[in-house]
């Protein structure tokens, strides 16, 4: 019969040790006896989708609740250092069968994992951003629309005052739609035949 280990337990909140993101956290109790026993039942599951070669030895058998556990087993897949396969068996009341639930991989306190996302605010260093705000500030006076009449600072010059009616009011789609709208011929009204 398999007994619970556990390889690395968390400190008191006193004491509380940052777990890395990803690692599950188990209950503590005494699992299932009969589900406890049945390493050989998960095994040969996990061997329906692992090589043999990949599977390890039986770690630990952990209670997941009431007529619930896990099995972790040793990970031997290239690339996976310090994971774990896990396979999830539960039975029913006054049952003597083991029934497979789910089976995967789970990280360890050893594995190696990617580190926690940070946004880009704090990642990028003061005198980054700096150099980053002072680029946007002259690509902003670089800018300006331009059709190749004359210079866009002239005064008359239809870049400024398609700027300026840009500005004064709204985007370009916009200034382009009152444009049509205002050329549009109107509709003559029908006239009554009596």
């Amino acid at each position: 019969m398999a007994e619970e280990t556990s390889r690395s337990q968390p400190a008191g909140p006193a004491g509380a040790v940052k777990r890395k993101a990803g690692v599950p956290v188990w209950r503590v109790g005494k699992p299932d006896a009969f589900l406890a026993g049945a390493v050989d039942t998960a095994r040969s599951a996990l061997a329906d989708i692992a090589r043999p070669a990949d599977i390890g030895e039986h770690l630990a058998a952990k209670s997941e609740g009431e007529r619930v556990v896990t099995h972790l087993f040793e990970s031997r897949l290239p690339g996976y250092r310090g994971w774990q396969w896990f396979v999830t068996v539960a039975r029913v009341a006054r049952s003597k069968r083991a029934t497979v639930n789910e089976i995967g991989l789970v990280p360890s306190e050893d594995a190696v994992l990617a580190p926690e996302w940070v946004p880009w605010s704090e990642r990028v260093r003061p005198e980054e951003r700096a150099a980053a705000h002072a680029d946007a500030g002259e690509e902003a006076q670089d800018a300006g629309t331009h059709d190749g009449e004359g210079s866009p600072s002239e005064a008359g010059s239809p870049a400024t005052e398609e700027t300026a009616a840009t500005a004064a009011t709204g985007t370009a789609a916009e200034v382009a739609a009152e444009a049509d709208a205002a050329s549009a011929p109107e509709a003559a009204p029908e006239a009554d035949e009596d």
